[in-house]
């Protein structure tokens, strides 16, 4: 089942709430000694994810199937990009990986449990259902009970929090419908925020010699400039005046820190097309989400502020993900 994004939550009666995780979408089906992960794309995660498998296979609960996020705690903090290198290729580096940086797998439906399909169930019988399975799950086990509401002012609260935690952002789904497998049942509602970002560079639009987007960057504690995303949502600017406001800047010293380009996952072909300019120029962005120190989407640009200093602009405008168990005990907490 998925979600359509809107603006706001749901205001009338008949909603159940939850936090949505930022992670890999799993259902995780147990049957017997056979387990298997597989993401929504239909495409098998069990062998990326060994550790969790392995967790699955020797539950006491003999079949079911159960609807969940996979997520990467590293340290105190979510790691999206420690998600993406377990879809590596060799299984020996798939292994080291699970072993150094072990995953969990967030729960919150239940589509089957036994003999019975609960796909045609009410959303609070699938709950009661997940939780009675739950509640049988040793402890220290990779897997999380992810907490609900059906309190639009909770929901709220939650809303806040998403984008700089674990959370991407609220879902609400109906309480009186079904599992319905491939629709978009569900809504999906992000918390957007703002950040004062340096202008590090550029690159062209394909084909043309305008420019087709600003890359960001944040001052880290070091006073180097680190590549944190980037913006192409300016339709409303003069490009050929932007392009050559930009043009006159090249030659500085773009991203002093991590730049675009580098040993990351997050890197493509064209990650090294890009031209540095010196940090003059200060963008106002709107984003939904930070992992690993970096927006996970391209940015909305808003404005330019001459008012601030680039100087000014650094990390501290961001917070770092925490780890699920933290969140979901917070979370669980706000319900009182």
């Amino acid at each position: 089942m998925e979600a359509r994004i809107a603006e706001t939550l749901p205001e009338e009666r008949g909603w159940q709430f939850e936090p949505k995780w930022d992670g890999f979408r799993c259902l995780a089906y147990k049957d017997g000694a056979r387990a298997v992960l597989m993401a929504k794309s239909g495409k098998p995660l069990t062998q990326f994810f060994p550790e969790v498998a392995a967790a699955l296979k020797t539950l006491r609960a003999q079949r079911f199937v159960a609807d969940g996020e996979l997520v990467i705690p590293v340290g105190e903090r979510l790691s999206f990009d420690a998600l993406q290198m377990r879809l590596h290729p060799a299984e020996s580096r798939r292994r080291k990986l699970a072993a150094q940086t072990p995953a969990l797998l967030v729960l919150f439906d239940l589509l089957a449990d036994g003999k019975k399909d609960l796909t045609e169930a009410s959303l609070p019988e699938r709950r009661m259902a997940l939780e009675k399975l739950f509640a049988a799950f040793p402890a220290g086990s990779p897997f999380r009970l992810s907490p609900y509401t059906r309190r639009l002012a909770t929901a709220k609260d939650w809303l806040k929090l998403a984008g700089r935690g674990a959370l991407d952002g609220v879902i609400a789904k109906p309480l009186d419908a079904p599992y319905l497998c491939g629709e978009r049942a569900m809504i999906k509602v992000k918390n957007l925020k703002t950040a004062d970002c340096v202008v590090g560079g550029f690159r062209y639009a394909a084909g043309s010699r305008e420019v087709g987007s600003l890359l960001l960057g944040l001052f880290n504690d070091k006073g180097k400039l680190d590549h944190v995303g980037f913006t192409s949502g300016f339709a409303t600017l003069d490009r050929p005046f932007l392009t050559r406001q930009l043009e006159a800047l090249k030659g500085g010293p773009g991203f002093s820190g991590n730049a675009p380009g580098g040993p990351s996952r997050w890197s493509t072909e064209r990650s090294g097309q890009w031209m540095p300019v010196k940090n003059k120029l200060v963008a106002e962005v709107r984003y939904d989400h930070v992992t690993d120190g970096r927006f996970r989407h391209g940015t909305k640009f808003l404005r330019w502020r001459p008012d601030k200093a680039p100087k000014n602009c650094t990390f501290d405008q961001l917070q770092a993900e925490a780890r699920p168990s933290r969140v979901i005990a917070a979370l669980i907490r706000s319900k009182a």
